[in-house]
């Protein structure tokens, strides 16, 4: 079955316009922050040549000194009352590989994972609004749906190149090391689905996955909305690209989206 999550498409780690920035904190204390949503397009499954269409969701609550965030697929809540230090849980969902075409389709199916863990970030520099600012961060992840078994560890960096009142662009960069329990479920294939797909068997062990590059960008039109859209790629590398599965697909992975934002 068809699983079809909402995806934030937020690559990089820092969202491209926080609810610090969206506006100045309510004197009452009252819950504040940005939500956007809308329409994207993500890999079918890791190494997939095809997309899958799926809601654009993204954004982030603050509420008293603890905020909310929608990243990556997933939930986290960063706990530092610091404008600069980011740190708490995290947990979201992987997509399944249940439906795809040619030799890929005759492996066994993958089920949606899900992964939790934490993160820790830093943010350097950055004017008035924010523009400037450098942001550096890690996140370690394993899976606790018995799908894949494996731990994943993100490095990533995002820069806020313009920031104004009504404007923003952030770029960012990230790469992503997994362990061998999770390239052997999502890239290996045993003597068995070898034999059912006609692929090679193939036995990939840990280490680096991919590098991937994003830009997100966004205007308000209003005090209350605005549109955001985001555009990013990741690129196999090491065991994952080596994989028969990549070979059946491709290494270049795009996803993007478009949503209409709202402020409060």
């Amino acid at each position: 079955m068809r699983i079809l999550l909402p995806i934030t498409l937020a690559c990089g780690m820092a969202l491209p316009y926080t609810a610090a920035d969206a506006q100045q904190a309510p004197s009452d204390g009252a819950p504040h922050g940005m939500v956007a949503v809308g329409v994207g397009a993500v890999p079918e499954y890791d190494g997939a040549d095809d997309v899958r269409v799926l809601p654009f969701v993204m954004g982030e609550v603050t509420i008293g000194r603890t905020a909310v965030q929608l990243r990556g697929q997933g939930l986290r809540v960063d706990l530092a009352a610091d404008p600069r230090l980011a740190i708490g849980p995290v947990v979201g969902a992987r997509l399944p590989r249940d439906d795809a075409n040619g030799a890929v389709g005759l492996l066994p199916e993958i089920g949606t994972a899900i992964e939790a863990g934490g993160f820790v970030g830093y943010r350097f520099g950055g004017g008035q609004y924010g523009q400037g600012a450098l942001q550096v961060e890690l996140s370690l992840v394993h899976d606790v749906s018995d799908t894949h078994d494996g731990l994943l560890a993100t490095l990533g960096t995002s820069y806020a190149a313009v920031r104004t009142p009504d404007f923003f662009v952030s770029l960012d960069a990230q790469t992503t090391w997994a362990s061998a329990d999770y390239t052997r479920t999502y890239f290996g294939i045993d003597a068995a689905a070898a034999t059912a797909s006609g692929l090679p068997a193939y036995r990939p062990g840990s280490g680096f996955k991919d590098l991937g590059a994003g830009v997100t960008a966004g205007y308000w039109f209003s005090r209350r909305f605005g549109v955001i859209g985001r555009a990013g790629a990741s690129y196999l590398v090491g065991d994952a690209a080596e994989s028969p599965v990549t070979d059946e697909g491709r290494r270049w992975q795009p996803a993007g989206g478009l949503g209409l934002s709202y402020r409060f």
